[in-house]
């Protein structure tokens, strides 16, 4: 069953997610506690040895080895290789979920096109809905163990109401290598003509939304079948796996507590002529490797999301309810196309008839919200400037067509030389204003030149 804490963190406060860290069902703690008893296991292992079985002589050449392997490890580059097959993984996750066919908008088209209250209408709109609902159950059969378990051969999804035994007789007589899931849509197709055929459906636009909307159904129970067909590509999931479990092989070895490097000086500020450099320290001996075990905890930890995830569809405790999707598809699905056809509450004029801006009551709990100004846009608040020069319409271009001559500025001609344009705008250099006549040309020289 899928782990819901949407309640518990609708408001973000103080230690909200601290919380959910003490929960066990669907935790890390509990996909994760088996690698991480086995880990500690095996590097106590290797320090008892070290520290207790191991020679003066063995100790030096495993502190060399261990030195080696922790310089080795930094070089696994886990957190980039890692971190973009989790996000691949995560997203595949969701497109799968978002591929599950829900019934809903097409029992809404199946109630309003397929017409008729007697017997055969009612039998018309119950059977395309039930057609629609067996194609999912026949596709989840495929991907999901849980819904396989429910119903593992065809006799129990006959006996579950989803098939008569004629068309289970049908669907068995049709003689093909492939998964047959689609049967059932091509049924509803079929039926569907036959409706139009006999006036149940009034025109070929009704039947076109129709068929659209199951064309739609279908495609997702097909997107869903090609989910557990074409996984991610195995080379890629072996990659992150030996980097993984290579980075902290070498961690059981390279992260033990050993003695210093013989002949590594304590660095000193300055020594005095004569001093000899004290000998280094190392790090301390802890015996509990608290960072490197930290460490696994979040790459591990990081691995088997991805490990839960990347098929929602087994009995995990964060996989998907397929069960339960199937009884509520049924169930909603029937009672849209047979009771709630027609069963219309009569048409009242509702309670803001006659008022202009109807204004919903609040709550004591909700008034304040009421007193919040609506939000009317993000320049709505923008302080324009004072300059009425600023607000003149202008043209976007000289009448004559050329372009306008580029405005001079003296502070970017000390830097771009004097005859560098400059992004600054005005009426002046820009165009001029609407509705304002142009300037007269000035006329000047001697009377031989005006003639």
């Amino acid at each position: 069953m899928t782990v819901s804490y949407t309640l518990k963190v609708a408001e973000a406060r103080f230690g909200g997610f601290s919380g959910l860290l003490l929960r066990w069902r669907g935790s890390i703690y509990k996909l994760l506690y088996k690698e991480f008893l086995l880990f500690g296991a095996l590097y106590a292992v290797l320090s008892i040895t070290y520290r207790l079985l191991l020679t003066q002589e063995q100790r030096y050449v495993y502190a060399q080895v261990a030195r080696y392997c922790n310089r080795s490890a930094d070089l696994i580059p886990l957190s980039f290789v890692l971190g973009f097959y989790v996000t691949l993984v995560v997203n595949r996750w969701w497109s799968q979920y978002t591929s599950i066919p829900l019934p809903d908008q097409l029992m809404c088209v199946i109630s309003a096109s397929v017409h008729g209250v007697d017997q055969r209408g009612r039998l018309l709109r119950r059977t395309l809905i039930r057609y629609a609902n067996l194609a999912s159950v026949l596709v989840l059969r495929s991907v999901s163990t849980r819904v396989l378990k429910r119903f593992p051969t065809m006799e129990h999804v006959v006996d579950a109401g989803f098939m008569s035994q004629e068309e289970r007789k049908k669907f068995e007589s049709l003689k093909s290598d492939f998964n047959k899931y689609w049967v059932p849509c091509v049924w509803f197709t079929n039926l569907a003509a036959q409706a139009r055929r006999d006036g149940r459906i009034r025109d070929d636009i009704a039947l076109c939304l129709l068929l659209e909307e199951l064309n739609k159904y279908r495609a997702k129970c097909s997107m869903l079948f090609h989910y557990d067909w074409i996984s991610i590509p195995l080379v890629y999931t072996q990659v992150v796996t030996i980097a993984v479990y290579s980075f902290f092989a070498l961690s059981l070895v390279g992260r033990q507590f050993v003695e210093p490097e013989a002949g590594a000086a304590k660095p000193q500020k300055l020594l005095k002529p004569g001093q000899e450099p004290a000998p280094a320290l190392g790090d301390p001996d802890m015996y509990v490797p608290l960072t490197t075990l930290l460490q696994f905890f979040f790459y591990a930890g990081w691995l088997k999301v991805a490990e839960q995830i990347i098929n929602p569809f087994g009995e995990d405790d964060d996989d998907f309810e397929t069960n339960q999707l199937i009884d509520r598809n049924l169930q909603v699905s029937l009672l849209s196309v047979d009771e709630m056809y027609q069963n219309l509450p009569p048409a009242e004029k509702d309670q803001y008839w006659d008022e202009d801006q109807p204004q919903p009551p609040y709550t004591v709990a909700t008034a304040a919200e009421s007193l919040r100004p609506s939000f009317l846009g993000s320049t709505f608040n923008l302080r324009m400037s004072d300059d009425p020069e600023q607000s003149l319409q202008v043209e976007a271009s000289p009448g004559s067509g050329r372009p306008a001559p580029a405005a001079q500025t003296p502070l970017l001609g000390r830097f771009l030389g004097v005859g560098a344009p400059s992004p600054a705008i005005s009426l002046r250099n820009f165009g001029r204003v609407r509705g304002t006549p142009p300037p007269p040309a000035k006329v000047g020289g001697s009377p031989e030149a005006r003639s």
